[in-house]
């Protein structure tokens, strides 16, 4: 598609979504002006990436539109498959919908061979993009065993080698480690500046790429409304400069001694044979009532201890003992794995019998856990968010002795994330272990007791939460408002 001068890079007039009888969006108009760099926030389930979407024509949702969007005064459905693809790019809060090849070099040439690029050209910009975000040494590897951190690199490779003038992000930086994440902005705000390239940012995070933008709006009760990006600017920085630094847990664990149920002995995993140890002469010790999160670079091995400690991958070398394995659960990274059934009752339904919870159970947590408006719905038409809350109320009806949880604020908004906050709090104090695996550092830093990081396959370090947080000089908490606002009492008073 030839560049079009002063048309904006995306006109919706009058658009609304529904499925069935259900409004979900709208009526939404709103402009995004080409070479900007636009944050969109909202409340969890609000329709964000319904809308996001609705304007990648190969991934509109089934449902019933009206109204009209447009990419640079053309609306979006006269656009062929080969226009849309080097038009607009997307880049999902999930990389494993997103790809769909073997090996990483396989999938960043994916897209170009089926636009015909020329082998030569197509070598070129898989180069270039793969130096760029530091994918070379992984660049062979199967992308089955990548992080989810590395997925989210690739898959944001994967849409730049096609040279799109709009870039859509759905929650970009939710999987990416503290550093990544800054290198990723970085490189956003470079192809936004230096190339021209047009990019619209769903997140929840919005003070960690508020330097970054150029506009901002918030979507609520279906409806785009923009905001003064400056005066938000001010805000964060006025927040981050009057809070003064702390970070420590505020669980209150049902006991805290010396007792330990789980311990990794000089452990080593690999995915196979041929393959590098992930997890190499790994020591861990993880004690019994503690709220214990794991923090570490993409790639890390985070991922890996907590598939390791359920009893899903096996060691190669060395000792596990999981004193808790006969009662516990895990969350993975992608809570969809979690889901079997048609809908979310019948997905907190599934493992009553075998656990013994009730009816009554269900419905007070769905309403805890604020999801019990959706039990009807298939759990793929679900928020990104709502999935997320879903699949934890799924595994916390068993009542597991050890809980394991992956990145357990992916796609979260604040109140969404008070709401886990409070659950696992609630968990300790009733005595369960409990295992966190997530690149929130706020997050982290306001509910858990104790903290590790992992670097190379090995825990490099083990401090309270307090003292690790305070002398690192990477990982330290974005001053957002989850932790600004969020403590023990409050939740218990109903903020």
């Amino acid at each position: 598609m030839e560049p079009v001068r002063n048309v904006p890079a995306i006109e919706v007039f009058g658009f609304t979504f529904a499925y069935g009888d259900r409004l979900i969006l709208g009526p939404v108009d709103w402009t995004v002006k080409e070479g900007s760099l636009t944050l969109l926030v909202g409340a969890t389930g609000c329709g964000k990436t319904t809308l996001l979407r609705n304007m990648k024509p190969e991934l509109a949702p089934t449902g019933v539109r009206e109204g009209s969007i447009r990419v640079f005064g053309r609306p979006i459905e006269e656009l062929s498959a080969s226009e849309s693809a080097q038009t607009i790019g997307y880049v999902s809060q999930s990389p494993d919908n997103q790809i769909v090849c073997d090996t990483v070099w396989h999938e960043m040439a994916f897209g170009l061979e089926n636009l015909a690029i020329p082998q030569d050209e197509m070598h070129r910009r898989v180069a270039e993009v793969a130096h760029f975000f530091g994918i070379e040494p992984w660049l062979d590897n199967a992308t089955n065993e990548l992080s989810g951190g590395q997925k989210q690199l690739l898959t944001l490779a994967s849409i730049l080698a096609l040279r799109p003038r709009i870039l859509l992000l759905d929650e970009p930086t939710g999987q990416l480690d503290p550093v990544a994440s800054k290198n990723f902005l970085h490189a956003l705000f470079r192809i936004n500046r230096e190339l021209g390239l047009t990019i619209l940012m769903v997140t929840h995070e919005p003070e960690t790429v508020v330097d970054y933008a150029t506009a901002f709006a918030v979507m609520k009760d279906g409806k785009v409304q923009d905001r003064d990006v400056e005066e938000y600017r001010r805000e964060v920085h006025e927040r981050a400069s009057s809070v003064d630094f702390r970070a420590e847990g505020v669980c209150a664990p049902a006991f805290s001694g010396e007792d330990v149920a789980v311990t990794f002995k000089d452990v080593y995993v690999r995915y196979k044979r041929e393959l590098p140890y992930v997890l190499r002469g790994l020591d861990f010790t993880l004690k019994k009532g503690s709220v214990h999160t794991l923090v570490g670079g993409n790639g890390s091995g985070k991922s890996t201890l907590l598939s390791t400690m359920s009893g899903i991958m096996k060691i190669d070398r060395g000792s596990l003992k999981n004193l808790l394995k006969d009662n516990q659960a895990l969350l993975p990274q992608d809570p969809k794995s979690l889901f079997v059934c048609d809908t979310a009752a019948e997905e907190l339904a599934e493992w009553q019998k075998g656990c013994g919870y009730t009816d009554e159970d269900i419905r007070d947590l769905a309403k805890n856990l604020h999801i019990d408006h959706v039990l009807g719905q298939h759990p793929y038409d679900l928020s990104g968010g709502q999935q997320q809350l879903l699949a934890f109320a799924k595994i916390m009806l068993t009542k597991p002795a050890l809980l394991m949880v992956d990145e357990p604020t992916k796609g979260l908004d604040v109140r969404s994330k008070y709401i886990v906050a409070d659950a696992i709090c609630r968990a300790a104090a009733h005595g369960t272990t409990v295992l966190l695996v997530t690149h929130d550092l706020a997050f982290a830093s306001r509910v858990a007791d104790t903290t590790s990081m992992i670097f190379d396959g090995q825990i490099v370090s083990t401090e309270p939460t307090s003292l690790f947080f305070a002398e690192n000089l990477f990982y330290r908490p974005v001053i957002d408002r989850f932790f600004v606002t969020w403590t023990r009492p409050e939740m218990e008073s109903g903020i």
